[in-house]
């Protein structure tokens, strides 16, 4: 069930990203659509594959691409790529937690296609150990690394305080402050919004 930003589009300077809502956990689905060529990229599959098939819809599915594997970021994810035959990919670190075979890894610093514009890839682990973070124009998709208020969970097996906390220093907060960060669960911020509270974070995760 869609539960909150149905149908929302945000037009950057080259490419049009829809974003929405499903799940209990408000999981956001992203998509970035190629104005000119139609062509989509899909970030994650969570939950309810329904609405996302119903978005795609009029698109040319290029790639899914995962932030990372969690439940909650992969319960879609067979059904979508499925229907669409669209290849799938991610980290690494990550592939043994994917429900189906990934088609092929994604590197940091990667770099993928969509019509005129660049998608770029960066590792952005401590939330997840493959964590990836997705930057085209002046939009960040973030995975669960940065939210409004604060970096993603790390009291989990496999997370670190330490690696999310250099994931955002080194490679999040280096981007303008107009930068529009889009989590994977919640409302969108920016990198100005944020970057001003990263020592009270790194306190508060002594």
């Amino acid at each position: 069930m869609i539960t909150v930003d149905e149908g929302v589009e945000v037009m950057a300077s080259r490419v049009q990203l829809k974003h929405f809502s499903v799940g209990s956990w408000d999981n956001n689905v992203y998509i970035l659509v190629d104005p000119e060529t139609k062509e989509s990229i899909l970030f994650d599959a969570p939950v309810d594959a329904e609405p996302i098939l119903r978005e795609l819809e009029g698109t040319k599915l290029k790639y899914i691409l995962m932030t990372h594997c969690d439940r909650d970021h992969v319960g879609a994810l067979k059904e979508v790529h499925d229907r669409t035959g669209a290849p799938v990919g991610v980290h690494a670190a990550e592939s043994e937690r994917l429900p189906l075979d990934a088609d092929f890894q994604i590197e940091d610093q990667q770099t993928f296609a969509l019509g005129n514009a660049e998608l770029k890839a960066m590792h952005t682990p401590g939330h997840s150990p493959g964590g990836m973070s997705f930057l085209v124009d002046d939009i960040l998709v973030s995975g669960d690394t940065l939210f409004p208020g604060g970096p993603g969970n790390t009291q989990r097996p496999d997370g670190s305080f330490d690696e999310i906390i250099n994931s955002i220093k080194t490679k999040l907060f280096v981007l303008p402050d107009e930068m529009k960060v889009y989590p994977g669960h919640g409302k969108p911020t920016t990198i100005g919004q944020e970057r001003p509270h990263l020592q009270e974070w790194i306190d508060r995760g002594k």
